[in-house]
């Protein structure tokens, strides 16, 4: 993607960041910040994205891991919070997030592939990974939004159980 197909769609992909992270921390500043790190992070790399991309898609992914990114750093500073418990943090924060991050990551893509159904995982993935609302889903996919709410729940309930087996394994 070029530096002016970039601006062409930037107010399109910024409105788009911004609306995820509304949607994620109902609140208009946090969803300004979601936004504004979300364009930073896309226009560090545009020139690597292909413009055959779905470039939304890939803007929704990246501002969905934006507000991930804050709200852990919002609820869990180890190298404060461990400190505070009378425990040094060998890790530092930044580093500490960026590994559960990817842990995390790993572990949900492991488990989505491994006890969801590849209906269960797309709705799951566009409705908590992408952010998308029912009816979005439902425009997109054609499913109908009382069958959305009802394989989502089916699919988190699996993840659920499979995450509490394997903690006490």
């Amino acid at each position: 993607m070029t530096q002016q197909e970039f601006e062409t769609a930037a107010k399109e992909l910024r409105q788009l960041m911004y609306d995820v992270g509304l949607r994620y921390f109902h609140s208009q500043e946090d969803a300004e910040d979601v936004a504004q790190e979300s364009m930073l992070r896309l226009w560090k790399y545009c020139e690597k994205v292909d413009v055959s991309m779905n470039v939304k898609a890939l803007a929704v992914k990246v501002a969905k891991n934006c507000c991930i990114s804050m709200k852990r750093k919002k609820t869990f500073n180890p190298a404060t919070d461990s400190k505070e418990n009378g425990i040094d943090s060998p890790i530092p924060s930044s580093d500490y997030d960026r590994l559960e991050a990817e842990e995390y990551d790993r572990l949900l893509e492991e488990m989505m592939q491994k006890i969801l159904s590849p209906r269960e995982r797309e709705l799951f993935e566009l409705r908590r990974l992408e952010g998308l609302s029912n009816e979005e889903i439902e425009a997109r996919t054609g499913v109908k939004k009382t069958t959305i709410q009802s394989m989502v729940s089916k699919a988190r309930t699996k993840l659920f159980f499979e995450l509490k087996k394997r903690m006490y394994q």
